[in-house]
């Protein structure tokens, strides 16, 4: 067993193991027990009640955080024709289609958020193994798949830091929340909205207590307990 190191051992004792914190005050409690030299991320924990085995228990979006992620998010978006220029105006990084997806093919893979719209959907279908995996595959359920004039909004929204979530395969959600150097309301403001988020999102066949557990922590910190009694509808 890998034994913590010291710095780790005292911001734990930082955290009361033995309760669940409000929402602000969990959030300042993180903040005090993170102890990286760099700007760590706080992240989203969330473990469910649900069977991720039957699609009927399926959860999966994206929400639009009111302060962001706090980091450059380059974007790369597949278009054609008018759809092109519209990209380029509205700030895309990287414009392109067949050129685009050649350059995948061979390896690059310079970019966070991938958005196209619907006509190009069948030429970049041969990238799926590529970016499927590393969850940078354009998705309707996403939003990242939009007509040509709706471009500018997805690229305003993905560009200021959208959160996806989704049900992996041992019941679980996670969600990042932007970097520990916000200001606390900011964060909570951010933690707030992604739980909103998710709790919207709760599928039809959720039954019981939708969300079973809640944890906050930085990158490298110790886990700090929601009460989710404090988030309306959490269950």
């Amino acid at each position: 067993m890998v034994k913590s190191g010291k710095k780790y051992q005292d911001s734990i004792k930082l955290v009361d193991r033995s309760r669940a914190y409000p929402l602000d005050e969990a959030v300042e409690v993180a903040k005090k027990a993170c102890y990286a030299r760099f700007d760590e991320t706080l992240e989203l924990h969330l473990r469910m009640n649900l069977d991720p085995r039957n699609a009927d228990q399926q959860v999966r979006g994206s929400t639009t955080l009111p302060h962001g992620l706090g980091k450059k998010i380059r974007v790369l978006v597949f278009a054609q024709g008018e759809g092109v220029k519209i990209a380029e105006d509205a700030g895309a990084d990287y414009v392109g289609g067949d050129d685009m997806a050649k350059r995948i093919e061979e390896g690059w893979l310079d970019f966070d958020v991938t958005v196209a719209t619907p006509d190009m959907m069948g030429k970049i279908g041969k990238l799926g193994k590529i970016l499927g995996r590393r969850g940078l595959m354009p998705n309707p359920k996403l939003g990242t798949v939009v007509p040509a004039n709706d471009l500018p909004r997805i690229i305003k929204e993905v560009s200021q830091g959208r959160a996806e979530y989704r049900l992996d395969r041992n019941g679980n959600i996670h969600m990042s929340l932007g970097k520990i150097s916000f200001e606390t309301y900011k964060l909570v403001e951010n933690l707030s909205t992604a739980l909103e988020a998710v709790i919207k999102a709760k599928p039809s066949g959720a039954k019981g207590q939708y969300i079973k557990s809640a944890t906050i922590a930085t990158s490298m910190g110790p886990g700090v307990k929601l009460d989710l009694r404090s988030v309306a509808s959490s269950s």
